[in-house]
């Protein structure tokens, strides 16, 4: 998806904000000035999250290696495991299983540090009471069930840590349904905001329900162009791929693969382009999107 007005000001506004609590007002001006240069000139066909990584690397010349969100990703991902157990059982108790362990994993995508300001645990558990009632898209969940039956092979791109808590009880949910289904999960290839990795995969265990590979990249979504050729080989190959949160859809979306967007809408530009309020729930696919038309296109 092409950076457009409503990304390239979020852009702008997430670097100042991220040097608002330094002194040195002439540095500031200094560093705010090339990153308007930077973005005035880059390339327009570039999604937000690929043009954050030169960003980092700009932020890191004038301030050096900015904090780790090690201890965010260890805070949430505990969190959701202390949960797990009474998360799954009320899953299933639910007259679709399947159905409720998806919109869960849905809700999950609130814990997003790149596009969420004050998140709070207090606001998921709320979110997770509103979202039995919301539901999936029928018709688009119906389409998910048909297609399901007669794929042979699912990729799951996962999101953010603690979300992948879910994402876990949601695989292993899908596992049970279609136990004959080849199922891979691909996370992050290196540490970037609080996206899962390798290592949040093995700390959450989601590696002991389906396999899981790395992506390659330090981009925060899947772009095609900068993952590594066994994720984009085992992406292309598959016949469903659900893909987790707004990064996801930002990088990977145009490709024409039959992906199964899971996310909340939580910025501006996609509560305006799904028609949503913010922290709205959606369920959607790349090949309809593209037949409908796009206004990020």
């Amino acid at each position: 998806m092409k950076i457009n007005s409503f990304c390239l000001t979020c852009l702008i506004q997430m670097q100042e904000s991220q040097v608002r609590k330094f002194d040195d007002e002439e540095k500031k001006m200094k560093y705010m000035r090339e990153i308007l240069a930077f973005l005035s000139s880059c390339n327009p066909d570039l999604s937000a999250p690929a043009l954050v990584k030169p960003l980092s690397r700009i932020y890191e010349k004038y301030w050096g290696i900015r904090d780790g969100m090690a201890e965010v990703k260890k805070e949430f991902n505990d969190f959701l495991l202390s949960m797990e157990k009474d998360i799954e059982e009320q899953i299933r108790k639910h007259a679709d299983p399947l159905e409720a362990a998806l919109c869960f994993a849905r809700t999950g995508n609130y814990i997003d540090y790149a596009a969420v300001k004050d998140i709070s645990k207090e606001k998921l558990l709320e979110l997770f009471e509103e979202q039995g009632k919301e539901g999936l898209d029928r018709k688009e969940y119906e389409r998910l069930l048909g297609d399901l039956k007669k794929a042979q092979k699912l990729v799951y791109l996962t999101d953010n840590c603690g979300e992948v808590v879910l994402d876990k009880i949601a695989l292993k949910i899908l596992r049970e349904y279609y136990p004959a289904l080849e199922m891979t999960a691909v996370v992050r290839g290196a540490p970037v905001v609080n996206d899962a990795d390798i290592e949040a995969a093995h700390a959450t265990g989601l590696d002991t329900v389906v396999r899981v590979i790395d992506n390659g990249s330090d981009i925060a979504g899947t772009d095609l162009n900068d993952i590594s050729d066994e994720a984009r080989e085992e992406i292309e190959s598959s016949d469903i791929i659900i893909s987790k949160g707004q990064g996801n859809f930002e990088t990977i979306h145009g490709c024409g693969l039959n992906i199964y967007y899971l996310f909340l809408c939580k910025c501006d530009w996609f509560m305006r382009r799904f028609r949503a309020g913010r922290y709205q729930g959606m369920l959607v696919n790349e090949r309809r999107i593209l037949r409908e038309g796009d206004i990020s296109a």
